[in-house]
């Protein structure tokens, strides 16, 4: 008689997140997400300030019947310790979720700082973690330098970050999440962790449809209810913005390259972050082919993997799946 196989062991993910619209997405994925365990959401200001996305990430994890999943909150300020000046309420709403103004959540963020629960986490579980980082790259950062051996024992840090080869979105430079915090960016960008990132010359790729948001309508599943509760304004947006009648996935497509990275095809190089000047946020890629006559900022850093295609349709498909699943 043959032995059923195990299913292999879940994938062990702290999201760092600023909810936001398509954060909620893919969070809700996440938790709907067969192959992955949870362990906690770490905060980060971006599409809110840090308190409000702490309130949301709480809140969501409440929504979702999951509030045995820990929150940290992150920084309030950059590693440089700038404040925040930039917030996206004409994306996401004042409250960064659509302006439904839910009631505010009952459970409380743990005591631990972002930075030291990412640590403590990795020291836990060495070469097992893997963060999800859906906003500025803060509190990764801030772990690099709290924990000098964070980037071996963390698993792989995949970014929501960067714009490769194509304009940002927030200026023709710079896309948005590596415009929050630059300087930190480059930190984690040439820490040497096992870094993927996903920038938005991938994401803008991956459309939520309007037949896409009439299937999510019509699902019982309380995911895609929700949800549906709060798309609306970010379909506003995109109409404004790019003239389109769907929403671009960058956080969930994010995520799902943790769940099954052969959604996506990869270059190897190094990324540098423009960190002042008209081009601040901008990320460069080196593809390290040529060697250089002269020692740089460039010279012996750490390469990272970089996503150059994607199967959109496939990545939609997947992430409805998940939404519309039976509770």
């Amino acid at each position: 008689m043959s032995m059923a196989a195990s299913p292999p062991p879940k994938k062990k993910v702290i999201i760092d997140t600023d909810p936001g619209i398509d954060d909620a997405m893919a969070i809700f994925v996440a938790l709907r997400s067969p192959e992955l365990e949870v362990i906690g959401l770490t905060t980060i200001f971006g599409n809110v300030y840090t308190s409000l996305a702490t309130r949301n990430a709480l809140h969501l994890l409440e929504a979702a019947g999951r509030t045995d999943i820990p929150v940290a909150e992150g920084s309030h300020v950059t590693v440089k310790k700038a404040t925040k000046l930039r917030i996206a309420s004409f994306v996401h709403g004042s409250d960064g979720l659509g302006n439904q103004n839910f009631p505010p959540p009952a459970s409380k963020p743990i005591d631990q700082s972002a930075a030291a629960f990412l640590v403590e986490q990795a020291n836990l579980y060495p070469g097992q973690v893997t963060v999800v980082a859906l906003g500025p790259l803060t509190n990764l950062a801030l772990a690099v330098e709290l924990d000098p051996s964070f980037a071996s024992k963390i698993g792989q840090i995949v970014i929501l970050g960067g714009a490769y080869s194509v304009n940002g979105n927030v200026n023709p430079a710079a896309e948005a999440n590596i415009f929050g915090d630059p300087d930190a960016a480059d930190i984690v960008f040439t820490c040497g962790a096992d870094i993927l990132a996903v920038g938005i010359n991938i994401t803008h790729q991956v459309v939520l449809s309007d037949i896409d948001r009439k299937k999510l309508e019509q699902s019982d599943s309380k995911y895609a209810r929700y949800l549906c509760k709060i798309v609306g304004l970010y379909y506003d947006y995109h109409m404004d913005a790019y003239s389109t009648t769907g929403v671009y996935l960058h956080d969930p497509t994010t995520l799902l390259a943790a769940v099954n990275p052969s959604l996506m095809t990869y270059t190897e190089g190094v990324v540098r972050v423009q960190t002042e000047g008209i081009s601040k946020g901008l990320t460069v890629f080196d593809n390290t082919k040529k060697t250089y006559g002269e020692i740089t900022a460039w010279s012996g850093k750490p390469t990272v993997k970089v996503a150059v295609t994607v199967d959109a349709p496939a990545v939609v498909e997947l992430m409805m799946q998940r939404l519309i699943m039976d509770d």
